[in-house]
C-alpha cells in the first residue's frame, strides 16, 4: 500500500490537549519514516470541554486517503457524537469506522499499524487487541 493509501486515524477526545497529546504520542511511538494521517478532534469549538461533530467531521476528511478512516474516541458523548455522524451517513468519508478500543493503547497501535501499510480491519483489529494489554 502506498503512503497516500494509510488508514487515516481521528482521535476525539472532550479535551483538545488531551487529543493532541495522544496523537503526538501514537506519532512518536509509531518510529521514523512515513506515518499515517492522525488528526485530534477534541473539544468543542470555542476551545472548551466536549465534542463538536464539526471538528470530527473536519478531521476524518483531513486524514483520509481512501483507505478507510479508524475513529478512537475517549468517553461517552464523543463516542455518541461518532455514532451520530456515521448514522447520519454523509458527514464523514466512505469506509469511516469507529474503533471500540482504549483511547490510549488503541491509539498508539492503530497508528503504528496504519503507518506500516496495514489495512483497516487491520487497523481496527490492533486498536482493540490493546483491551487485551496486562500491566501487572
Amino acid at each position: 500500500m502506498s503512503e497516500g493509501q494509510l488508514v487515516g486515524v481521528v482521535l476525539v477526545s472532550h479535551s483538545a490537549a488531551v487529543a493532541e497529546s495522544v496523537a503526538g504520542l501514537a506519532l512518536g511511538l509509531a518510529g521514523g519514516g512515513a506515518t499515517a494521517p492522525v488528526a485530534a478532534a477534541g473539544g468543542t469549538g470555542d476551545g472548551g470541554f466536549g465534542t463538536s461533530s464539526e471538528l470530527v467531521s473536519a478531521a476524518a476528511a483531513k486524514v483520509d486517503r481512501g483507505a478507510g478512516v479508524a475513529i478512537l474516541a475517549d468517553l461517552g458523548s464523543a463516542v455518541l457524537t461518532v455514532k451520530a455522524l456515521l448514522a447520519e451517513g454523509d458527514e464523514l468519508p466512505d469506509g469511516a469506522r469507529l474503533v471500540d478500543a482504549p483511547f490510549v493503547e488503541g491509539a498508539v497501535a492503530a497508528v503504528v499499524t496504519a503507518s506500516a501499510g496495514a489495512d483497516l480491519a487491520a487497523v481496527e483489529a490492533a486498536a482493540t487487541e490493546a483491551y487485551a494489554y496486562r500491566k501487572e
